[in-house]
């Protein structure tokens, strides 16, 4: 069983900037991939950006130059740091761990409110 618990929303204006913060327990290994996703209100989840166990990262367009995943395996803390936020950012973000062993499985966080006033 994997928890994961989100922090570090919060209300900013446009062009200001917040760190979200994952901290991840339970059986967690350092290949597994993870990532950050968000829903806005009436809207679909999407894609914000993903780290491989070794690394590796990919950004949606949309938040590309703008964002930057990093993660701490030896703390199993998975972070986003959100520069230059637009309203459009506003949504619930969601840290996510994918485990791949015979099948894919995803666990969730709860998720925080980010808000990008104007």
């Amino acid at each position: 069983q994997v928890r994961l618990v989100e922090s570090g929303g919060g209300l900013v204006q446009a062009g200001g900037s917040l760190r979200l913060s994952c901290a991840a327990s339970g059986r967690i290994s350092s290949t597994n991939n993870m990532g950050w996703y968000r829903q806005g209100l009436g809207k679909q989840r999407e894609l914000v950006a993903t780290i491989t166990g070794g690394s590796s990262t990919n950004y949606a367009d949309s938040v590309k130059a703008r964002f930057t995943i990093t993660r701490d395996t030896a703390k199993n803390m998975l972070y986003l740091q959100m520069n230059s936020l637009k309203p459009e950012d506003t949504a619930v973000y969601y840290c996510n761990l994918r485990e791949r062993v015979f099948g894919v499985y995803d666990y969730w966080g709860q998720g925080t409110q980010v808000t990008v006033s104007s």
